[in-house]
């Protein structure tokens, strides 16, 4: 009895330590250089995680205070929008653009994260938004189980949000005539179209993949 209230202790504090943390990445980041500004936050992914971890962490905060204030195990509503948030955008968002950022790095980092960027940010902060927010995901899962959503309503939210953020960066290209992705220039239309379907294909696996760690975690211990 007296672990599981320390777990839960543990994992409140983790969830306000990481509310905070996120909070900070998304004030400082836009102050570093004129690459941050114009909207960037609504353009670049990795921004848009930032902000979607903070929203995340922040539901999860409020889930352990109601719970803790209400002596309950649940609180229906606040619970089922903190797992319905981290199964279908929290997880497989950040595990995507750190995938995708990691792999066209070590592919021609001048695609991604052009070489003049390092005398511009600190090497902590690139790690902070492409490497870090994974770790932290997968210290979430084995923390707290997660109720998943139907296969068919998870990979419909997730085509929902790639839709509009792919409708976003074409959008920006035929107003400014630049990509938010220097290797999507190289692209052709039907390499574009490619690269939009496989980036989903990737996304949705990785929905997948976070519904299997999840049970792989969780199904013999029961939720707690």
């Amino acid at each position: 009895m007296l672990g599981r209230a320390m777990v839960r202790t543990a994992t409140c504090v983790y969830h306000f330590i990481l509310l905070n943390w996120y909070i900070f990445l998304n004030y400082y980041v836009p102050q570093q250089g004129t690459i941050f500004q114009g909207g960037a936050q609504s353009k670049y992914l990795t921004l848009l995680n930032l902000l979607l971890q903070a929203v995340y962490f922040g539901v999860a905060c409020l889930d352990d205070v109601l719970k803790r204030i209400k002596r309950k195990k649940d609180i229906k509503f606040i619970t089922a929008l903190r797992d319905l948030l981290f199964a279908t955008l929290a997880f497989p968002v950040c595990t995507f653009v750190f995938l995708m950022f990691w792999t066209i790095f070590l592919y021609d980092r001048e695609l991604v994260y052009p070489k003049l960027l390092d005398g511009i940010l600190p090497a902590w902060l690139n790690h902070s938004v492409h490497t870090f927010i994974l770790l932290f995901s997968l210290i979430e899962i084995i923390l707290r189980p997660h109720q998943y959503p139907s296969k068919k309503t998870g990979l419909i939210l997730l085509a929902v949000g790639s839709i509009g953020y792919i409708s976003r960066v074409l959008w920006l290209h035929s107003k400014t005539g630049h990509w938010v992705y220097p290797v999507l220039a190289k692209l052709s239309p039907v390499g574009l179209a490619a690269f939009f379907f496989l980036s989903y294909s990737l996304t949705a696996s990785l929905f997948l993949l976070g519904e299997r760690l999840n049970h792989w975690k969780w199904d013999l211990s029961g939720r707690s």
